[in-house]
């Protein structure tokens, strides 16, 4: 298939459906970069190394960064991570880091969303022992003019709020030097995020990734030509979405040539899983945070854990390759 008809395709696909929150036809023009073909993997092994993660429930600071790739892509960044303090209570802005060095989850918001749709999810992840950094993107996010072709130019986006979120490790005066493990990073995105996060593994591969965690996402546009070092993958999809199909999702999995797993919900639809704190988005948050503790701090029983938290009380299935 030709590069000038993939964009077409990921153009028709998202705008009939809608992804989340998109309320109408968006403009349409070209991205700056078209995706080529990497080469292929022939690294078969993850790379962290065996370790423990925190047993410890943290608590949660969140702030802001006012970034700009280019000078003309706006990219305001939410970052949750741990924090000193009593654990359970809200994110508390600006609020002094934990001890220690925590791995960095970069997360892509779906077309029509921002980062704050997700921060149930993603105090979680913080909580459990992980800076989640959450870029709001310039033209696919609630309140933007929305261009779905945006999204072919979200994974150099991400891989430049991440080089920009791990310098904080040694900034002098900031709340998070000192506290980032930028030799353990993982993608996640949902939806038009999901894209973006296989577009990091495949046609803008960013070899600083040792791991990704896809929701909802198809490859439409971004290839399935996964490249580089072996990076785990875990894909997350409900069986009933309505937006993407969940055959595109299981499509990009199956592609996948390194560890992966892929939880299906049994009955989930495009979205409220992670949007909507009941027994589904308990589900998703304890598969996630196990798979993301074996996969960036080489925890061997979390990895074991995962089957388990994954089947409970007939929500989803495991299929299971890590």
């Amino acid at each position: 298939m030709s590069r000038r008809r993939t964009p077409a395709l990921l153009t028709a696909a998202l705008l009939t459906a809608g992804l989340v929150g998109c309320s109408g036809p968006a403009p349409v023009a070209e991205p700056r970069n078209p995706p080529a073909d990497p080469p292929k993997s022939a690294t078969p092994a993850p790379r962290v190394p065996a370790g423990t993660a925190p047993e410890k429930s943290f608590a949660v600071g969140v702030r802001q960064l006012k970034l700009n790739r280019d000078g003309d892509r706006p990219l305001p960044v939410t970052v949750w991570y741990p924090a000193a303090g009593r654990a359970g209570g809200a994110p508390e802005r600006s609020a002094t880091a934990a001890g220690g060095r925590f791995p960095v989850v970069m997360f892509s918001h779906g077309l029509g969303g921002r980062p704050d749709d997700y921060a149930t999810l993603l105090t979680r992840w913080a909580a459990a022992g992980f800076v989640v950094a959450a870029p709001t993107f310039p033209h696919t996010a609630r309140g933007t003019e929305v261009n779905v072709l945006d999204v072919l130019n979200q994974p150099a986006d991400v891989s430049y709020a991440l080089t920009q979120v791990l310098a904080l490790d040694g900034k002098a005066g900031d709340p998070l030097r000192g506290h980032l493990a930028g030799d353990r990073v993982a993608a996640a995105g949902h939806s038009a995020g999901g894209v973006t996060t296989i577009g990091l593994f495949t046609a803008g591969r960013d070899e600083r990734l040792d791991a990704g965690v896809v929701f909802a996402g198809t490859a439409l546009g971004v290839g399935t030509g996964f490249a580089g070092a072996a990076a785990p993958q875990l894909f997350v999809h409900g069986e009933l979405d309505e937006v993407v199909e969940y055959a595109a999702g299981k499509a990009a999995y199956d592609a996948v040539p390194w560890p992966k797993a892929m939880l299906s919900l049994t009955r989930g639809d495009h979205g409220r899983a992670l949007l909507t704190d009941g027994d589904a988005l308990r589900v998703v948050s304890d598969t996630t945070v196990e798979f993301l503790r074996w996969s960036l701090y080489g925890d061997a029983a979390a990895k074991r854990r995962i089957p388990t938290d994954a089947a409970r009380d007939g929500l989803a299935t495991l299929d299971n390759h890590l």
